[in-house]
């Protein structure tokens, strides 16, 4: 969603708009934070209030959306309860950014629900004996910045909070696990309970340490793009000489499928006895040659679009041609479709061909002998489709 988007987004249950101040930090938040952060509900905690002043934000966590859940309170006139935070079965956080319009000077309340009574990130401040303070503690209405400083404060001390909880788990194995990973930057682990299925937990794993935007020249990604391996452990409070396989995946920012699909990837088989710091090492090197494979395939389609004109700009005894160029391409050739325009179904549709792509290829071709071979290819192609639309019409009675 772009920023533009989300500032229109911001529109209360009630009408009512945000209070200047609350709107300022918000749109600060969804202009400049370096997450995909999202905007739910927006409501106001008084009745008939003028402005609203508590909102829900939805915020990345751990391969999942860290979700502030509106609970408005049963009087809305009790005033803030402030911000409050449990793990669902989903893995997410759910609680209330609240403001109070009446005093819109005033840092949001923080108060934590029933499932986290134990993530108390300002006592945290308080036991790392730094001397620092909360970013509440000096809150300035007038900075723009002050809720987005408090979102990555929150956020960054959930995570430490997590580590904890997943560390105090009884499984030799989850500990073995943890104590040799979590020392990867940047890598995130969380608790994961649902009824009916055992407890889990589930490890965020960054990889590649490389900027993929550098490798895309003239990219249009506004935000950082990462590739990460989901790992899922079961709890297990028994012994057992040959734990179970994780659950594993891949998962990467929605905007880099358009460059590399980590879907076509296919994940190194888990060995047993295997832990993550031996499985990791393989992994990232397999995906670093294909992430470099599928840059150099930017520039190869690039210049085989380039070849296309030339070539097809004679024309051919036929109807319009679509080439579907694959992530993969020029390992994979290109899907090739005909359309008529002068042949139409009983949708009154252009007939089109069955995709094609089983015509003469080799990737080690030029990227013009790849376009002649293809319009070689489509001469007499033609002809077969051309036939294939005269059959496809009834006769004319």
């Amino acid at each position: 969603m772009s920023p533009a988007a989300d500032t229109a987004a911001l529109a209360s249950t009630s009408g009512a708009p945000l209070a200047p101040l609350v709107a300022a930090q918000l749109n600060f938040v969804l202009s400049q934070a370096n997450l995909p952060i999202r905007v739910g509900q927006i409501w106001s905690g008084c009745r008939d209030g003028r402005y609203a002043d508590r909102f829900t934000l939805a915020i990345p966590f751990c391969l999942d959306y860290v979700y502030c859940n509106p609970s408005p309170p049963a009087d809305p006139l009790a005033g803030s309860n402030g911000l409050g935070f449990h793990v669902s079965d989903d893995s997410a956080i759910a609680g209330d950014f609240l403001y109070n319009a009446l005093s819109p000077k005033v840092a949001p309340d923080v108060v934590f629900g029933p499932d986290d009574e134990g993530f108390q990130p300002l006592v945290d401040f308080d036991e790392t004996g730094s001397g620092e303070k909360s970013c509440l503690a000096n809150w300035d209405c007038r900075d723009t910045g002050a809720l987005l400083s408090l979102i990555k404060e929150l956020r960054e001390f959930y995570i430490e909070y997590q580590k904890k909880r997943a560390a105090e788990v009884d499984d030799a194995r989850l500990k073995f696990e943890i104590s040799t990973v979590l020392s990867k930057e940047g890598i995130e682990v969380c608790m994961v309970s649902s009824n009916g299925r055992p407890d889990e937990v589930k490890f965020a794993v960054p990889l590649l340490d490389l900027d993929l935007a550098k490798l895309v020249p003239g990219c249009p990604w506004k935000l950082p793009q990462k590739i990460h391996l989901q790992a899922v452990f079961p709890i297990s409070r028994s012994y057992s000489s040959v734990p179970s396989a994780p659950r594993l995946k891949l998962v990467s920012t929605p905007d880099l499928k358009s460059f590399f699909s980590v879907d076509d990837v296919k994940l190194p088989p888990w060995l047993d006895g295997m832990c993550m710091a031996e499985y990791l090492p393989n992994l990232e090197e397999n995906l670093k040659i294909q992430v470099v494979e599928a840059s150099a395939s930017i520039g190869s389609r690039r210049r085989f679009i380039e070849a296309l004109a030339p070539t097809f700009g004679r024309p051919l005894e036929a109807d319009p041609v679509h080439f579907v160029i694959p992530l993969q391409f020029p390992k994979q050739q290109p899907v090739l479709t005909l359309e008529s325009s002068q042949h139409f179904n009983a949708q009154g549709l252009p007939i089109m061909s069955a995709p094609v792509n089983d015509y003469p290829w080799s990737p080690r071709w030029d990227p013009t002998e790849m376009v002649e071979r293809i319009y070689d290819f489509l001469v007499d192609e033609c002809q077969t489709f051309k036939k294939f639309c005269s059959d496809s019409i009834p006769q004319q009675k």
